[in-house]
């Protein structure tokens, strides 16, 4: 079976094309971003409201926890049965698939947000309004730059569960690295199974390694120093 696998990530014929392995991914990726952005645009003001004002926690844990308790299948065909009679085209079936996964990235991302934005210190806070900025300017003058560590990290949690669950695309022929594992049952090749799970690992591991660059560049180091003391 390793050899297999092995055999067929090192043909060229399984990489190149519509259907290889770099296009899918690029399909893969892109939903997974799209995903990303949609959940991030929603969770992240939330995040910021609840850690500024310290209002709505409760509501925002339960809701937060329920989302993580939905059966991702269930919901993309549930959703596909709402919409396909209203909607054209491949839209029709990616939107379902976009709806999932936007409600799978919201937990991390709205959890890390408003736990950076509370795990302010509160001196920083009062010396921000002791030089009579608004509550706006401590916002995202204070508040935003510090709690960036815990953002970013919720933001990288949301993104590696995105990828790997993107791979319920295929189910309704969207595409992406979640097609070689469809096919490979279907046609009971193991090693095709096998390679596309290798690649969707790489792909996740490959956003994730960016992201951590990116966070290094945006964090201050001396956040990082004190998240460690």
């Amino acid at each position: 079976m390793i050899d297999l696998t092995w055999q067929w990530l090192t043909e060229p014929e399984n990489w190149t094309g519509p259907g290889g392995v770099l296009a899918q991914s690029v399909t893969h990726l892109r939903i997974s971003l799209v995903a990303l952005l949609a959940a991030a645009l929603v969770a992240v003001p939330v995040g910021l409201y609840i850690g500024h004002t310290g209002k709505g926690r409760w509501v925002a844990i339960n809701v937060a926890g329920g989302f993580r308790a939905i059966p991702s299948l269930g919901v993309l065909f549930v959703a596909i049965m709402l919409l396909l009679p209203r909607l054209q085209g491949d839209l029709a079936y990616e939107l379902p698939v976009l709806i999932v996964l936007v409600l799978l990235a919201v937990p991390p991302i709205l959890s890390g947000t408003y736990a950076g934005v509370e795990a302010v210190d509160p001196a920083a806070r009062d010396a921000a309004h002791g030089v009579g900025m608004t509550g706006a300017q401590v916002l995202w003058q204070v508040e935003v730059p510090a709690a960036l560590p815990l953002l970013l990290s919720g933001v990288r949690s949301a993104m590696l569960q995105i990828v790997a669950t993107a791979t319920i695309a295929a189910v309704v022929g969207i595409g992406g690295l979640g097609r070689f594992l469809i096919d490979g049952q279907a046609s009971r090749q193991y090693e095709v199974m096998a390679g596309g799970a290798i690649a969707v690992a790489a792909l996740a591991l490959t956003v994730d390694l960016v992201l951590a660059g990116v966070q290094r560049l945006v964090v201050s180091p001396g956040l990082v120093e004190s998240r460690h003391h």
